[in-house]
């Protein structure tokens, strides 16, 4: 890889060269400001190696720096080793931006004071922001017209052309029809005419179509152009079938190619078109010709309030996914007591039973106990299965090169999910294996005393997530611990498994909370190089009470999998979050009990067990 990175860098230094650019920034994104992308759009991992989810890589002429956040510190240490790359920490007090290192660069080796980005992968947020912070220093300029990755990326994988697919009403619970209905009324109310609307699960949402174009994403690329009285769906001909053909006839819905959608916006024939400048790339808000309104897109948060339907169908989903989450544990935990009985009575015979056991088996296991689910179409991410140390790399993803074996000691932390026709599950169990330190026990009841002050939590509708964010931490914080990443992001309905705008995190995101939105609750403490706890469940936002002082909500848990009680320290929690931890494991039994039996059903009634009866087994 260090040789592959290396020639790359060249490759691109020569274009730059001749390009008289000083240096090129490579975002994470495609032309849709998605999180998760198809591979043609992969460039920074193409340049620098590092495959997380969220990152910058920018190369000068004379080197190269990355940029994540804290999900990705260690991975990206590791995958960056060896390559000019230096890591840049997001969040950590003395990392500079990228234009004060690109002014710092540029000084020490003057070359050009032109910066390029191609125009077509950043939003238009983005590149005004980066105009702006490069202006200050020295006066840099930004060229946005270029795209370095065709003429350096020899073996580009191509845009895919995988099939669409209708969206059963059943499961989406309200027509195409009523949704751009829908649309059309908040555009007006924004004094829009229209809008492009950019995001691909937007358009999935908006007009009741999945696809495959995006790993463990049931999205398709494209775009949708909205006017008062007609839309265009922007796509490769060759990606739509005759009956989704038909049915986009039906609900009036234009096509034209994927590549027109520029020539579309110039031809574009009404007063005003809405932009979310964060969703649409600033080479198209360059080819639009009419009256711009800047504004969030409404459809962001139209679909995150969940309709009756998709209420259900979350329901019934993580029901599914709980009974394959109980079967894969029983077998954990039957294939860990095999191997601590080895290690009780002969060493030696420990690694004919372990050496079958390690992170990428048991991610495999889980995913086949899934697939045997009704409606099961894909996992909604790659799982994250961490056995100590690695379970520190808060996404640590194990691979062929990475994969080690479980051992009847420590714990295994595993973040999974899956795709169901009629919903999108995300969860976290942080799993003891065999004997556990004090700290290891400390640590992991400090963060399940996180998830259950927000598990717990009564809030007024319209709240930010930002003001619930405390509630995870104060614990930790009394003991000088935290964790930098997010609390709780929204999912999606058999879409992307993180959805927005609204989030629970210590930034301030002011997208309200508000009845009928899906949200995780994940509080997590990371020790590098020993161990590493999370806990999450997902939750949808119901109502609670209504008082003089307005509406209260409240959270309904929708994962149903028993929580580990095995490292719990008991006398560390109080009374009212021992009681919440009874009451979870009665509804998980009550819900998941009539759809097992044998050892399943007895696994899980013993891990459903109150705290008295687990305190009576420590």
């Amino acid at each position: 890889m260090t040789n592959t990175i290396s020639e790359r860098l060249s490759e691109l230094r020569n274009l730059m060269s001749r390009e008289h650019l000083a240096a090129f920034v490579f975002p994470s994104s495609d032309p849709h400001q998605s999180e998760y992308t198809a591979a043609h759009w992969k460039g920074r991992e193409y340049i620098s190696g590092f495959n997380g989810s969220a990152g910058t890589a920018v190369v000068t002429m004379h080197s190269a720096a990355l940029w994540t956040d804290s999900r990705y510190f260690l991975a990206a240490e590791d995958q960056l080793r060896g390559t000019e790359f230096q890591l840049m920490k997001l969040k950590i007090e003395g990392t500079p931006t990228i234009a004060e290192w690109l002014g710092q660069q540029l000084k020490e080796h003057p070359f050009s004071t032109e910066v390029a980005i191609d125009g077509m992968v950043a939003s238009v947020n983005e590149v005004r922001q980066l105009v702006s912070e490069l202006r200050a220093e020295g006066g840099l300029t930004l060229r946005t017209n270029l795209d370095a990755l065709r003429y350096i990326w020899h073996d580009r994988p191509a845009i895919p052309l995988d099939k669409v697919e209708v969206y059963p009403l059943e499961y989406a619970g309200e027509t195409c029809a009523s949704k751009l209905g829908r649309v059309r009324k908040a555009l007006r109310e924004l004094h829009a005419d229209g809008m492009l609307m950019a995001s691909l699960d937007d358009i999935a949402w908006t007009l009741n179509l999945r696809g495959t174009d995006v790993h463990c994403c049931p999205v398709f690329v494209s775009y949708l152009l909205v006017s008062t009285t007609s839309a265009t769906l922007y796509i490769n001909n060759e990606k739509l079938t005759e009956p989704v053909m038909a049915y986009l006839r039906e609900n009036g819905i234009g096509v034209d190619d994927y590549a027109n959608v520029t020539s579309g916006l110039k031809s574009y024939g009404e007063y005003n078109i809405l932009i979310d400048p964060d969703e649409v790339s600033h080479t198209l808000m360059k080819a639009v010709t009419c009256k711009v309104v800047e504004a969030e897109s409404p459809v962001k948060r139209m679909k995150t309030v969940k309709n009756v339907v998709e209420q259900g169908g979350f329901r019934r989903a993580m029901l599914r996914d709980g009974i394959a989450m109980v079967k894969f544990l029983r077998w954990l935990s039957d294939t860990i007591a095999v191997a601590n009985s080895q290690l009780s009575t002969k060493v030696s015979q420990l690694s004919t039973k372990v050496s079958q056991l390690s992170e990428v088996s048991v991610s495999d296991k889980l995913a086949a106990l899934r697939a045997e689910q009704p409606l099961f179409r894909d996992i909604s991410f790659d799982t994250i299965a961490g056995y100590g140390e690695h379970a520190a790399v808060v996404h640590y993803e194990p691979t062929a090169e990475t994969d080690i074996p479980l051992k009847p000691e420590g714990m295994l932390l595993l973040d999974s999910g899956a795709q169901y026709m009629d919903g999108t599950t995300d969860i976290t169990r942080t799993i003891a294996l065999g004997p556990l330190t004090q700290e290891m026990r400390h640590v992991y009841t400090l963060v399940l005393k996180g998830h259950i002050q927000i598990e717990m939590a009564r809030f007024p509708s319209g709240i930010s997530g930002t003001q619930l964010d405390v509630l995870a931490k104060q614990a930790m914080w009394r003991e000088g611990l935290s964790y930098l990443h997010g609390t709780g992001h929204g999912v999606g309905t058999y879409l992307n498994v993180h959805e927005g705008p609204h989030q629970i995190r210590m930034e301030w995101k002011p997208a309200p909370l508000v009845e009928g939105m899906t949200v995780t609750d994940e509080p997590g403490i990371y020790l590098a190089g020993r161990f590493g706890v999370r806990i999450e469940n997902t939750l949808l936002i119901v109502k609670d009470r209504e008082t003089e002082f307005g509406q209260f909500l409240r959270f309904e848990p929708l994962t149903l999998c028993p929580i580990d009680m095995r490292p719990v320290i008991f006398e560390e929690l109080t009374a009212e979050e021992l009681q919440w931890l009874d009451d979870y494991h009665a509804l998980v039994y009550e819900k998941l009990s009539p759809h097992l039996n044998g050892d399943d059903l007895d696994w899980l009634r013993k891990n459903c067990a109150s705290h008295q009866e687990w305190a009576g087994r420590q």
